[in-house]
C-alpha cells in the first residue's frame, strides 16, 4: 500500500461559519463541503457537530469541527506555540509578500518573512488560535539534492544524540539573494 495524498486534515474550531469566512477572505480558499450530524458516525456518541471542508489547493482539503457541547477548546500547553502549525505553499516570493500585505490589511498580525534558506515563510494565527504558515520555495535543485542525500544520516545521528546534526551546516553559509 502507498498513500495517494492527504484526503483531509481536520482541526477543531470555535465557530464553523466564522472559520469558513476567515479562510475564504484571508487565504482565498473555496468552501467545498459541510456535514452535520447529531451522532458521531465512528463511535455513535451523541455529540452534535458541524464539519466544514475548505479547498487548500492541489487536491488537499483542510477541515474543521465545531463541537458546541464540548468544553472550550484549548491547546497543548506542553508543546511550544511555534511547533504545531499548518504550512501552505505559495508560488513565489511575490505571492508571499502579497499575501502578507493582504493579511495585514485585514488586521491579521504577521511574523516574517523568515529565511529558512530553501524557503521563505510568514506566520500568523487563524481565529481559532491555530498557527499557519505560508511558504515560498527558493532553494536550488542542488540544495534539495544535498539535503536529500544526507537526510537518513541526519535522522540517525539525531536519534542517537538528540543534538542538531551538522550535515546541512552548509545551508547557513549560503548567500540568499531572493
Amino acid at each position: 500500500m502507498k498513500i495517494n495524498r492527504i484526503h483531509h486534515v481536520a482541526y477543531r474550531c470555535k465557530d464553523a461559519k466564522a472559520t469558513v469566512d476567515w479562510y475564504v477572505k484571508n487565504l482565498n480558499m473555496d468552501f467545498v463541503l459541510a456535514i452535520a450530524e447529531d451522532l458521531v458516525p465512528s463511535t455513535k456518541a451523541p455529540d452534535p457537530y458541524m464539519h466544514v471542508f475548505l479547498d487548500a489547493g492541489g487536491g488537499n482539503v483542510l477541515a474543521f469541527f465545531e463541537l458546541p457541547n464540548s468544553p472550550e477548546m484549548g491547546r497543548d500547553t506542553n508543546t511550544p506555540e511555534w511547533v504545531q502549525h499548518i504550512a501552505f505553499k505559495v508560488d513565489s516570493l511575490q505571492a508571499l509578500e502579497e499575501a502578507k500585505a493582504q493579511l495585514q490589511a485585514n488586521g491579521v498580525e504577521v511574523l516574517g518573512p523568515t529565511n529558512h534558506t530553501i524557503f521563505k515563510s510568514i506566520y500568523f494565527f487563524d481565529p481559532n488560535g491555530h498557527r499557519l504558515e505560508l511558504a515560498a520555495d527558493v532553494g536550488t535543485p542542488e540544495m534539495y539534492q544535498k539535503l536529500d542525500e544526507c537526510k537518513w544520516d541526519m535522522l540517525e545521528e539525531w536519534a542517537q544524540t538528540k543534538r542538531a546534526p551538522k550535515h546541512a551546516a552548509w545551508m547557513h553559509d549560503q548567500e540568499f539573494t531572493g
